[in-house]
């Protein structure tokens, strides 16, 4: 009896390890064919070059920007030693001062005030630096919406993470959708299943591909960081570290589950003709997180939303974080989502890949995949 059940352990340890043998073999083949890839390498190098750019571009905007005339209003009776870079609007009271500095036709104004100096001036969401460094002497400064950033920064921040997010999901999720068909279109599918497992096969192409998407996402972390600091915009850098960190964990994780959707919806499709109908509906999950961020960044209900939904939460939750919006609870909470999701989906696609890995032909129905 002991002898019996030491044979079963060793089978099993046995199994166990051509298993781990097996992915990890899967893994390595897909990482060299990505860098041997040319499209890979090049879609890679312009996502790279894409935020750099954009970071330059907002850097000088920002610096040309500070070197135009800057609008403010002035109450009447406020005597200015100097106006001197200031476009200035004369108003009769400060709640009318106040009402140009919310709409936005000035960046501050300049109000009379009890102090020694006899004026004050009055921003919207951050100190108007431009303005206080054009009078003589610092005036005091009061802020109506101190907590507030500015609406076009925070839709630029959305944007990047979108494209980067999007851009990233589709280049690596169609390479696993293209594999997958082809291997079985060319039979090479039926040698590797004499081989090894199809959970193995599936395991091995969606961590390969998580590995060298994950990578991609780093280095595209780390040229904006370095762009950030040789471009002087130190501030930016502190503000967008956290939540460039947080979206970096959640696309690590976040990534899994849309590589295992992109496997499964593609193995039951045996021409590359037909790639595009089966994947449409995950292409389709993919878009309408980027398609959000870019329409309704600046919107707390739909980003508060998004942060919450497996597919969107990479976007979403960083953006919270950004924002200050999000407790510190939520961004565990909503990563522990979609951890859990990702489990679910992995599981439910590695049942469709291995029903339906060698069926070829006609394309497999979902239910008939699932039931096996």
């Amino acid at each position: 009896m002991t002898t019996a059940r030491q044979g079963t352990s060793r089978q099993g340890t046995s199994r166990q390890g051509t298993f781990v043998n097996a992915v990890q073999l899967v893994t390595a083949r897909e990482i060299q064919a990505r860098l041997r890839s040319n499209a890979f390498i090049v879609s890679a190098a312009i996502l790279i070059l894409a935020v750099v750019a954009s970071i330059v571009v907002a850097g000088i905007v920002g610096k040309a920007t500070a070197d135009d005339t800057t609008p403010v209003a002035v109450v009447d009776g406020v005597s200015l030693t100097s106006t001197r870079g200031l476009d200035v609007t004369q108003t009769s009271s400060v709640a009318q001062a106040e009402r140009l500095v919310r709409s936005g036709d000035v960046d501050a104004a300049v109000v009379p005030s009890d102090d020694t100096l006899g004026y004050r001036v009055v921003g919207l969401d951050d100190v108007p630096t431009d303005v206080v460094s054009a009078l003589s002497t610092t005036p005091r400064v009061d802020l109506l919406d101190p907590g507030a950033l500015p609406a076009g920064l925070v839709s630029l921040i959305g944007i990047m993470f979108g494209v980067v997010f999007f851009a990233s999901a589709v280049t690596f999720g169609s390479s696993i959708a293209q594999s997958v068909v082809e291997e079985k279109s060319t039979r090479v599918v039926e040698i590797l299943m004499a081989a090894i497992p199809a959970r193995a096969l599936l395991a091995g192409k969606v961590l390969g591909n998580s590995l060298m998407a994950f990578a991609q996402i780093v280095a595209v972390a780390v040229a904006a960081a370095i762009t950030l600091a040789v471009t002087g915009q130190d501030n930016m850098f502190s503000m967008l570290g956290p939540s460039v960190l947080w979206f970096v964990g959640f696309f690590a994780i976040g990534f899994v589950l849309i590589a295992a959707m992109f496997a499964a919806s593609a193995v039951l499709v045996s021409r590359q003709e037909d790639v595009g109908s089966v994947t449409m509906p995950v292409m389709m999950l993919v878009m309408i997180p980027y398609i959000l961020i870019v329409s309704a960044a600046d919107n707390p209900t739909i980003v508060g939303i998004m942060s919450y939904v497996p597919f969107s939460a990479p976007i979403g939750m960083p953006m919270r974080i950004f924002l200050g919006t999000a407790q510190w609870w939520e961004p565990i909470l909503s990563l522990l989502i979609v951890a859990v999701s990702v489990v679910v989906v992995v599981l439910v696609g590695a049942r469709i890949y291995e029903n339906a890995l060698l069926r070829t032909g006609g394309r497999v129905k979902l239910a008939e995949a699932l039931r096996g």
